[in-house]
């Protein structure tokens, strides 16, 4: 597997970038931080989401650093009304704005968005959850999964590349994939109806999670979602995991676990750059 995320200073902000997306020079990408907003605590200071009950101008600010940051306008980023779910969408430049001010116009019910259009900003938002990074050089295609435990074993990522594989025309073997910072498995404690689920995914196969406390296990959401990509033809070598546990790292990250369900949300935002 590829090296993980790195840790960088952009326009200002601290973001996480993959090293192979940014070698293909063909995205404009990041994971964001908690840090270098304007929201008050416990939103300090990068939160992204207007569902957590943040002021929002403050979100609307703090969305506008990281557009800018990647160049584009705030009325270029699209952003889905995430539900836990494994659906799929395709988006294109009638998309753009969709949710960018508001939670009432966001893309209602889609937990990954797909594009092949330059210049428009795909989104996802997050506190512990999975966040999956797609992008083929080749076809010039990107996309980005939201994989809570319940889009993890619908097999959201799964889902996704075969989605730009029927749509756009990709090749599972050309896509790089990315697994980004969220609650890793010395923070995650599931009980059997979780580990059900999990089973079933995997159709039996074991090694993502360790017992823990009595009906309870230690599961690794990013090891169950790397597994996932595998099935789906993603190459072994192009997958990236962060390394990053949201919920140790609460310096750098917004955690719903760590700190009680009432915190703010990272994004993830990825852009194909023009020709």
């Amino acid at each position: 597997m590829p090296a993980g995320f790195a840790l960088v200073r952009d326009g200002g902000l601290t973001v996480l970038t993959i090293p192979s997306f940014t070698a293909t020079g063909a995205v404009a990408h990041a994971f964001t931080t908690r840090r270098a907003g304007v929201s008050p605590a416990p939103f300090d200071s990068l939160n992204l989401d207007f569902k957590v009950g943040d002021d929002p101008e403050h979100v609307i600010s703090n969305r506008d650093r990281v557009c800018r940051m990647l160049g584009a306008g705030l009325d270029r980023l699209a952003a889905a009304d995430q539900v836990h779910g494994d659906r799929v969408l395709s988006v294109d430049l009638s998309h753009a704005g969709r949710g960018a001010r508001s939670r009432e116009d966001a893309l209602p019910g889609v937990d990954a968005l797909v594009t092949a259009t330059p210049g428009l900003v795909l989104s996802s938002y997050y506190a512990d959850c999975v966040p999956l990074f797609f992008l083929d050089p080749r076809r010039r295609v990107i996309a980005l999964a939201h994989a809570g435990w319940k889009g993890s074993v619908l097999r959201i990522g799964a889902k996704t590349v075969r989605h730009m594989e029927e749509s756009h025309g990709c090749r599972a073997d050309d896509i790089l994939a990315a697994i980004g910072p969220s609650i890793g498995p010395c923070c995650y404690e599931v009980d059997e109806a979780v580990m059900a689920g999990v089973e079933k995914c995997l159709s039996g196969e074991s090694g993502c999670a360790v017992p823990g406390r009595p009906d309870r296990w230690q599961l690794n959401l990013p090891e169950l979602n790397r597994r996932i990509l595998l099935q789906a033809g993603v190459r072994a070598e192009n997958i990236t995991l962060s390394g990053y546990c949201t919920a140790c790292r609460q310096d750098l990250f917004f955690s719903h676990r760590g700190q009680g369900g009432r915190t703010g949300r990272m994004a993830s935002v990825l852009m194909l750059k023009g020709d």
